[in-house]
């Protein structure tokens, strides 16, 4: 098992890793919206704190050596299912034609009370 640590996601500010490395398998722990460089949430707009869960995403994944296309599961917590189909334009857009299984649940609270957490799951092939 290997701990991924990168700069370009927020750091870990608890009991968990940004990501773990096992075997060719990553496992990409729930990014919030945070912007790295301020641990701030990046705006109150879902399709902004979308892209910026994801943006933080890929780059554990790339300091993984791993790629986009690697990814090959997603879980998405999102506070509001009203806002569904905001957050999956963005996600859509992330991803293209690269369309990584995923799961999409409403929950009542988030840490910070954002509005959106995605984990993922990457493989090596």
């Amino acid at each position: 098992m290997k701990k991924i640590e990168t700069n370009k996601a927020p750091r870990a500010v608890g009991a968990y890793s940004q990501g773990v490395l096992v075997n060719e398998t990553l496992y990409v722990s729930g990014q919030i919206p945070f912007v790295p460089d301020t641990m701030e949430l990046v705006s109150n707009d879902i399709k902004e704190q979308t892209r910026q869960s994801l943006d933080n995403i890929l780059g554990i994944v790339e300091a993984a050596g791993l790629k986009k296309e690697n990814i090959v599961r997603c879980g998405v917590f999102m506070t509001d299912l009203g806002d569904f189909q905001k957050m999956n334009e963005v996600y859509a857009s992330f991803f293209g034609d690269h369309k990584p299984a995923r799961a999409a649940v409403e929950v009542r609270r988030l840490p910070k009370d954002v509005q959106i957490e995605i984990d993922a799951i990457a493989i090596k092939y």
